[in-house]
């Protein structure tokens, strides 16, 4: 039986995270938005109204969502990178899928995916190691390296890629 809420297992890794993980991640990162685009493109309106499970986030709130995740996502490495230990703001996710711009057609979050990947993969291939181990605080889920971090959000999208593909199916 399929986990509705996890369809691809919750975020697991190695204690000791390796270069070829990180490699791995980053190229799960770059090859979101085609993989994305590719689930998506022949969708009718019917469809981007779907969702994976009883009273969860639609296809197109999904789409708007990953936008708004991994820029934010990619600011918070940024911060990380360029600062001594930020503490990054939270953000009400749940709130932000209700504002009025997750009405706009997902193409506009597809077009945005696109380039937030592209630049950040990018960025990401020319850390160092020590760039890799640098630190964030998040006030809810604690202290977060950059490298783990990379982690999170490779595997953020391929979970709500599988909500799609469930809600879909």
């Amino acid at each position: 039986m399929i986990n509705e809420r996890y369809p691809i297992g919750q975020f697991e890794y190695d204690d000791i995270i390796s270069k070829e993980q990180v490699a791995q991640w980053i190229e799960e990162i770059y090859y979101l938005p085609q993989q994305l685009k590719e689930v998506v493109k022949d969708l009718s309106e019917e469809d981007f109204n779907r969702t994976y499970r009883q009273n969860s986030w639609t296809v197109r709130q999904l789409v708007h969502h990953l936008a708004d995740s991994h820029m934010n996502a990619y600011i918070r490495m940024k911060l990380a990178i360029t600062e001594e230990m930020p503490t990054i703001k939270p953000y009400e996710e749940a709130k932000w899928a209700e504002l009025p711009d997750y009405s706009l057609p997902i193409t506009v979050s597809l077009h945005l995916i696109e380039s937030l990947h592209e630049r950040w993969a990018y960025l990401l291939q020319k850390l160092t190691e020590g760039q890799l181990k640098r630190t964030f605080l998040h006030p809810v889920s604690g202290m977060t390296t950059v490298e783990k971090s990379i982690g999170i959000y490779a595997w953020h999208g391929k979970h709500h890629l599988a909500h799609i593909q469930n809600a879909l199916a």
